[in-house]
């Protein structure tokens, strides 16, 4: 498969990004003749099921599935002096893919009228969505009232903007507020769980609005109501939130964490409300991914 090149933010430099589970991605998604004889007819009506992940997600949360860890971190060059945990210390690879990090490992920008990363990943931001309500964005093409369920709701953000995060396995899996605000009740619209590997957005163009996700409001007082999307994947059926609904949030509180798999986030945001970081605004108009880190400022309040 193509290289994947994201920017790293804080470095400025251009990365190649290295992808687990590599070669079943192109058997399924790739332009070979098995992908599109077998590939795309037959296994992806397997692996894009809710049982298909939820056999995955048990085989990794067997005890037998350890001895998977310590070459995991060899090969993807994974920074263990930021677990709260060692690595010998996981009953499982879910659980070492759900682990927590210590608490100063990510940092939550101070400033008080400053929006956070919500999760380490690689970042495509909008900075303003289209009247008609459909952004296109690497590929994909995303219908708002369908991505949300609600006609009516997603109205409201004409004209504002989004963000979209793909979380690979190699990442940090649990994810946070990115301000302070009200936690409504997460809301889900079941769908199938295809991959959110890039390579498989270049061949579906509906991903997002297809695939299985929880949609959470959050309410603010200083940057009105954002929309806050829990987008599922192959192999991760599995979407667990530690923050109870209908209740107070903080900036950089966890909300939740995803098990085994790659996945995605998306927030909204109303009109008016925020301006993106200058680096970010640059780099928006770049054709890669942008890697950031959970707690880094992405935005500040609008002054309009």
């Amino acid at each position: 498969m193509p290289d994947l090149q994201v920017i790293n933010r804080v470095t400025g430099e251009l990365e190649i990004e290295s992808v687990y589970g590599d070669a079943a991605l192109e058997l399924v998604y790739g332009d070979s003749l098995f992908a599109r004889l077998v590939g795309r007819p037959l296994l992806l009506r397997l692996v894009r099921t809710a049982p298909f992940a939820a056999l995955y997600g048990w085989w990794q949360r067997q005890s037998w599935s350890r001895q998977k860890i310590q070459p995991f971190i060899e090969r993807f060059d994974v920074d263990c002096s930021e677990f709260a945990l060692a690595p010998s210390a996981f009953s499982s690879f879910n659980d070492f893919f759900t682990r927590c990090l210590k608490e100063d490992a990510r940092p939550i920008d101070s400033n008080p009228d400053s929006l956070v990363i919500p999760a380490d990943g690689r970042y495509r931001f909008i900075p303003r969505i289209d009247p008609t309500l459909t952004v296109h964005v690497k590929g994909q093409e995303i219908d708002l009232p369908r991505l949300l369920g609600s006609a009516e709701t997603a109205k409201r953000y004409a004209g504002g903007s989004m963000l979209i995060a793909r979380l690979c396995p190699t990442d940090y899996h649990r994810f946070h507020f990115p301000c302070d605000g009200i936690s409504a009740t997460p809301r889900l619209i079941n769908g199938w769980l295809y991959s959110v590997n890039p390579i498989a957005l270049e061949r579906f163009s509906n991903i997002f609005c297809e695939n299985r996700r929880f949609i959470n409001e959050i309410e603010t007082e200083k940057f009105g109501c954002i929309q806050y999307l829990e987008v599922g994947a192959t192999c991760v059926g599995s979407v667990t939130h530690t923050h109870e609904g209908n209740t107070p949030c903080s900036k950089g509180a966890e909300k939740g964490f995803f098990s085994f798999g790659a996945s995605a986030l998306i927030l909204i945001f109303e009109p008016k409300r925020l301006r993106f970081c200058d680096d970010i605004l640059k780099f928006s108009t770049e054709s890669c991914e942008l890697r950031c880190l959970m707690g880094q400022a992405m935005a500040f309040r609008s002054q309009e």
